[in-house]
C-alpha cells in the first residue's frame, strides 16, 4: 500500500481532484445504511428518495412472511395466509432491517429498479427488453441465445417484483441467502428444503453474470447504457472492472460522478464514450476532464483506495 500511496502522490492535479471527490462521495454512501435504519424506524438523504425507501421497507417485509411461511412448513412464494401473526411478521422485519448487508444489497436493487424506470422514461429504454438483450436472443451461440431468454423472462420478473415492492428469497445472492436462512430458521427442515430449490446461477443477478461472461470479448459492447439497458450495463461494469455490481449500480446516483466515471475507465471504457453515459445517468453532471490520461489500472487503483 505504502508503494501505491507514492505512485499516486505523483498523479497529478486530476487525480488529486478525483481522489477528494471520491472521498466524498464514499463519505455518503457509507451515510446510507445508517440512514436507512433511522428512516425505517421513524418515517432526507440525497440518495434515498422516498420511493426508494418505501420499495426497501416492502422488500423486507416480503422477506420476512417468506421466512415465516418457510418456517411454518408452507411454500414461501404464498407469503402470510389471512390469520397471520401480523406482531410476529413485524418483528422479523424489524430484525431484518437491522442487517446492514441486507439492507444495503435491498436499496441497490430498489435504486435499480428505480433508475430503470427514469431510464425509461426520459429515454424510452426499456426496462427489460434492451436492445442488446433482443441481439442476444437472436445469437447463433445456443448458449448466449438461451442465457439471454432466461434472462429477460428473470428481468421482467424483477420489474414486477419491484412494482409490488417483493424479493424472493430464491433471488437473493448466495451470502445473504445462506446467512439469512441460518439466522431465522436455523439448520432444521425448513432451512433443507430452501436449500433444495436455491439455485443462484438461476437467479437474475446469477443469470446476468453468466451472459455477460459468455460474451467474452463482446461484452464490451454492454457497457453501452443507452443500448444495453441498465442491468446489463450494471453487471458487466461489475464484471470487466473487477467491483462489486451494487457498487455499480450506486454509481449511477445522484452525486456520484467521480465513481462512475472511474469505473467505466476500470472496465475499458473510453473517455468519449463515457461522456455519453452522463447526460443518461444525471442531465446535470459531466464526465470529469482529463479522463484519457488514467489508464484503467489506475482507475481502479483509484477505487480501491477510497473502497
Amino acid at each position: 500500500m505504502g508503494d501505491e500511496t507514492m505512485d499516486l502522490a505523483d498523479g497529478g492535479a486530476l487525480e488529486a481532484a478525483l481522489r477528494d471527490e471520491l472521498a466524498r462521495e464514499t463519505r455518503a454512501l457509507g451515510s446510507l445504511v445508517p440512514v436507512l435504519r433511522h428512516m425505517l424506524a421513524s418515517d432526507g438523504h440525497r440518495l434515498v428518495s422516498d420511493a426508494a425507501l418505501a420499495r426497501v421497507r416492502g422488500m423486507l417485509s416480503d422477506l420476512a412472511a417468506q421466512l415465516l411461511a418457510a418456517a411454518a412448513g408452507r411454500d414461501p412464494s404464498v407469503r402470510l395466509p389471512a390469520d397471520a401473526d401480523r406482531r410476529a411478521h413485524d418483528a422479523l422485519a424489524d430484525a431484518l432491517a437491522g442487517d446492514p448487508l441486507l439492507l444495503a444489497h435491498c436499496h441497490a436493487l430498489a435504486a435499480e429498479s428505480l433508475t430503470a424506470e427514469r431510464l425509461h422514461q426520459h429515454h424510452g429504454l426499456d426496462p427489460v427488453l434492451s436492445p442488446l438483450l433482443q441481439e442476444l436472443i437472436a445469437a447463433e451461440d445456443p448458449l448466449v441465445a438461451e442465457l439471454a431468454m432466461n434472462t429477460l423472462a428473470a428481468q421482467s420478473r424483477f420489474i414486477q417484483s419491484q412494482r409490488r415492492m417483493e424479493l424472493p428469497l430464491s433471488e437473493l445472492p448466495a451470502e445473504l441467502f445462506h446467512a439469512l436462512t441460518a439466522r431465522h430458521l436455523g439448520q432444521g427442515d425448513a432451512a433443507r428444503r430452501l436449500h433444495e430449490t436455491y439455485d443462484e446461477g438461476a437467479s437474475r443477478l446469477g443469470l446476468l453474470a453468466r451472459l455477460v461472461s459468455a460474451m467474452r470479448r463482446g461484452a464490451i459492447a454492454a457497457l453501452a447504457l443507452d443500448h444495453a439497458g441498465l442491468a446489463l450495463f450494471a453487471s458487466a461494469v461489475a464484471a470487466l472492472g473487477r467491483e462489486e455490481r451494487e457498487d455499480a449500480v450506486l454509481a449511477c446516483q445522484e452525486g456520484q460522478g467521480a465513481r462512475l466515471a472511474l469505473m467505466l475507465r476500470s472496465a475499458g471504457m473510453s473517455p468519449e464514450n463515457i461522456a455519453r453515459i452522463f447526460p443518461l445517468v444525471d442531465p446535470a453532471s459531466r464526465a470529469p476532464q482529463g479522463l484519457e490520461d488514467i489508464a484503467p489500472e489506475r482507475a481502479r487503483l483509484l477505487l480501491g483506495l477510497t473502497a
